[in-house]
């Protein structure tokens, strides 16, 4: 199959290609539509073939459920079942963060085939603030589940030329629209009922919408931590859960703060820094060194550019480790240092300090 990439004018009335690409899906293809945190691989979210051709395309197990995307809040209804004592928190959230980088994980209708959810009672749902992916929505009449266009467990794409790289020719088509505006991927929440009977929040996901922007609205309950093994008999509670994701093809060490830096002799190393400014980056014997924020430490600055700049040390034939320096673990930057985790997580001890 030859991957057809369409360009998405900003400055243009894009609803044919729109429809066009709804029209692919409507026929059970595969689209890759950009969002604001990363580009996502679409089909028709009520079509459970063209669904599991995801699975196929990804190379994605079975049990890690999917992310369901509406032109408009007001579609949830349609394809959730949310109980009374959650609908005016689930309102509030939808007025004040869609559209936008936030996925609500909520009871599903038994409209949503039990394949987009890994045949759990849930579903992941959210409003995109990027014009192709609500558009495609619009047109299509039908929500469009959508994880990151990648191969499964690999770096997020935050270009059309990722994406291409990653899936060209397993899958139909691709609308480039450049870069994405927050290159991380959305912070997923559950709405729930605490021990007392109130609405309250349980946080799945770190991303760009920060636990301090919810707690003026309602209690964030910390999630306790699960260490139970995922599998098709116990299938992930929501998307992005798995302890190894979002990871380059190298090895890729994580250096936590306070943690020292011990090169093995022979062993060509790049460094993933924050600033570019540390001894670190200034002393060490590296390949290659690249900055998530060059110079000016801000953290939004760093999560756009992560995934690209992980990507690219990727490529780089003269490294053969990623070291990433950790950032301020404070407001967006649990999200950064959770996806630098996750991208490290099998270079790291397998112990569990939480059993």
């Amino acid at each position: 199959m030859q991957t057809e990439l369409f360009e998405v004018d900003p400055l243009s009335d894009n609803r044919k290609l729109y429809a066009r690409a709804a029209k692919a899906l409507g026929a059970g293809a595969l689209v890759g539509i950009p969002t604001e945190t990363v580009y996502g691989l679409g089909a028709d979210a009520l079509n459970p073939e063209a669904v599991a051709r995801i699975f196929e395309a990804k190379g994605r197990p079975s049990f890690d459920p999917l992310i369901i995307h509406v032109h408009h809040g007001s579609e949830v209804e349609k394809y959730t079942a949310v109980p009374e004592g959650l609908k005016d928190l689930v309102h509030t959230l939808a007025s004040r963060f869609w559209p936008g980088p936030l996925t609500l994980v909520l009871p599903k209708a038994d409209i949503i085939p039990d394949i987009v959810t890994s045949g759990l009672p849930t579903v992941a749902v959210r409003v995109s603030a990027h014009p192709a992916m609500r558009g495609v929505a619009k047109a299509l009449g039908r929500p469009i589940a959508a994880p990151s266009a990648n191969r499964f467990g690999h770096i997020s794409p935050t270009s059309a030329s990722a994406v291409q790289k990653e899936l060209g020719g397993s899958i139909e088509m691709i609308l480039d629209a450049g870069a994405c505006s927050e290159g991380l991927e959305s912070t997923i929440v559950r709405p729930v009922l605490d021990e007392k009977g109130k609405p309250s929040l349980e946080l799945l996901r770190e991303g760009p919408v920060t636990r301090e922007q919810f707690r003026n609205l309602v209690k964030v309950v910390r999630r306790k931590p699960s260490c139970r093994p995922v599998s098709e008999e116990s299938p992930a509670d929501a998307p992005g859960q798995l302890t190894s994701h979002y990871a380059p093809r190298k090895p890729m060490l994580l250096l936590e703060p306070g943690e020292n830096f011990a090169p093995v002799e022979g062993v060509k190393y790049g460094l993933l820094s924050y600033e570019g400014t540390s001894a670190l980056a200034r002393e060490g014997d590296w390949a290659e060194v690249v900055a998530m924020s060059p110079g000016s430490g801000r953290l939004a600055e760093a999560a756009v550019r992560l995934f690209a700049l992980m990507r690219q040390m990727d490529e780089n034939e003269a490294i053969d480790v990623i070291v990433a320096e950790s950032v301020p673990e404070s407001g967006l930057g649990r999200a950064i240092m959770d996806r630098l985790r996750r991208a490290s997580a099998n270079n790291l001890p397998t112990v569990c300090k939480t059993c």
